[in-house]
């Protein structure tokens, strides 16, 4: 916690915080929407079995053109069970009698019909995904998911293994890292000759997607004070909805699956360009005890910032002093034990991975599914960007005004009412609800457990395990005191 006297000794909130954090807020606007790509490069077409009447030129049964397309589908392609032409079968030989039968059910039987051994036929009319590239409907219609899943589970390695190695070497180089692996990742995956390669890339993207997440977050929270903090949080998370909006809008003009993989991939390697202004989070430098680093990038932030009196005050001597407490207890050897060795830790750190893990199974079960919802899912995307942002800044109300547990809990809830209201909404063929009831369940019963944890509101961070102890020590020493007060009174 003695870091905030450090910054605002150079300026908490001036040019080189909004300069960077601008920065910051451009790329994650470019790299947010990469694990939506799925809902359109993986989105499924109208398909129905490949028939030779129908798409084969050189058959000949129909030169006289008395039949229409529709009577040869008809003819070719059995009705499913919403009398619908079947996606996955066809007829073995036309059945020409069905022609005649005006409505009534036919003596048609299972052996008449085969699955697709002749591939399937799409609708040229939407777009050209990696569906219809490698096949992936009927039988081969779960690998769809697989792709989704791939890049899911490289976020959940990357939030592992990007969290040790962001403490160990920096925020700053671990972001750049992130942003490269992404911007080679995803271009390659442009390129993908097979669906097994494609989903290794996207794998590898997805680590690298959670790399590029964390640090921003770091990069902005540790260089400003506790009262500019949900700020930074919500613009972050308002420049991933113009990154949805910019997604959808660039889905619907460009309805090739690679080029629409390309134009999202590779303006990331320009801003590798600007990386190299970047200043490495000051904070992270006197944990780790590099003090001549972090003297100068916090001179060179007061410089910026025109606090140049202010910055030339600062001496090793004088960041030593105030992090005292904090370096001492750098030099001791820690490990990911010790953030559940304290009780205090330990409940925290399960309670809010309790409420994340609830949160982010309705928030990516329904935005990585967006074609299940049987809309328009470029005008839906587009919407949810829309609508993110002024959510976003009345959530920053609700945070500063309210406080971060009750802002939680009211946000969630109202995030999980309105997901189960979907399951109102007429649908004109069968609905999956099941999904969706734990998807507007799961938030309602995080906010609840965020009720369970310590009020934040324009608090300072944290430095060590040992300010959460002190932190403890003192809240208990307060509750004595005021035990003593009451029974004192009578």
């Amino acid at each position: 916690m003695a870091f905030q006297d450090l910054l605002d000794q150079v300026g908490s909130l001036g040019r080189f915080q909004i300069l960077q954090m601008i920065f910051i807020l451009i790329s994650n606007i470019i790299v947010a929407p990469h694990s939506l790509l799925e809902n359109f490069t993986a989105a499924i077409p109208s398909h129905r079995c490949w028939v030779p009447i129908l798409d084969n030129d050189t058959v000949s049964d129909n030169e006289s053109g008395i039949l229409s397309k529709e009577d040869l589908l008809r003819v070719s392609i059995p009705l499913d069970s919403n009398l619908r032409p079947d996606k996955c079968r066809r007829f073995v030989q036309p059945q020409w009698h069905l022609l005649h039968l005006n409505g009534t059910v036919s003596n048609v039987t299972e052996t008449d019909i085969e699955p697709c051994v002749d591939g399937w036929v799409y609708d040229q009319s939407t777009s050209f995904t990696i569906v219809t590239e490698w096949n992936l409907v009927c039988e081969s219609q779960s690998m769809d998911s697989v792709a989704k899943f791939s890049f899911l589970s490289g976020t959940l390695v990357g939030n592992i293994l990007c969290g040790h190695l962001t403490d160990r070497f920096g925020r700053r180089l671990i972001f750049i890292c992130a942003l490269l692996q992404m911007a080679i990742s995803e271009t390659c995956a442009a390129f993908a000759p097979t669906f097994l390669i494609y989903c290794s890339l996207r794998f590898l993207a997805g680590i690298s997607s959670s790399g590029f997440t964390t640090n921003c977050g770091l990069l902005m929270i540790e260089w400003t004070k506790p009262e500019f903090q949900a700020l930074s949080t919500t613009l972050l998370v308002c420049s991933a909805g113009i990154g949805q909006m910019t997604l959808g809008g660039l889905a619907f003009t460009v309805r090739n699956w690679h080029h629409l993989q390309l134009m999202m991939s590779l303006p990331l390697f320009f801003f590798l360009v600007p990386t190299r202004w970047m200043s490495e989070s000051a904070r992270w430098l006197i944990v780790t005890n590099k003090l001549q680093r972090s003297l100068k990038e916090l001179r060179k932030v007061a410089h910026i910032n025109g606090m140049k009196s202010s910055g030339d005050i600062l001496t090793i001597e004088v960041v030593r002093t105030t992090m005292k407490e904090e370096l001492e207890a750098s030099q001791t050897k820690s490990s990911l034990w010790d953030l559940f060795r304290t009780p205090i830790l330990r409940k925290r750190m399960f309670l809010l991975s309790f409420v994340r893990f609830l949160t982010w199974i309705s928030v990516l079960g329904l935005l990585v599914n967006l074609q299940h919802l049987r809309t328009n899912v470029f005008l839906l995307q587009c919407l949810f960007g829309i609508v993110s942002i002024p959510a976003n800044l009345l959530g920053m109300v609700l945070l500063n005004r309210m406080g971060r547990r009750i802002s939680q809990l009211l946000i969630l809830s109202f995030f999980g009412v309105s997901i189960l209201a979907t399951e109102f909404v007429p649908q004109a063929t069968y609905f999956d609800y099941l999904p969706w009831i734990i998807y507007g369940v799961s938030p309602i019963l995080g906010g609840l457990i965020v009720l369970l944890l310590p009020e934040t509101k324009n608090k300072p961070l944290p430095d060590s395990v040992q300010d959460i102890e002190k932190e403890r020590r003192i809240s208990r020493q307060a509750k004595q005191k005021d035990t003593f007060i009451k029974v004192t009174q009578f």
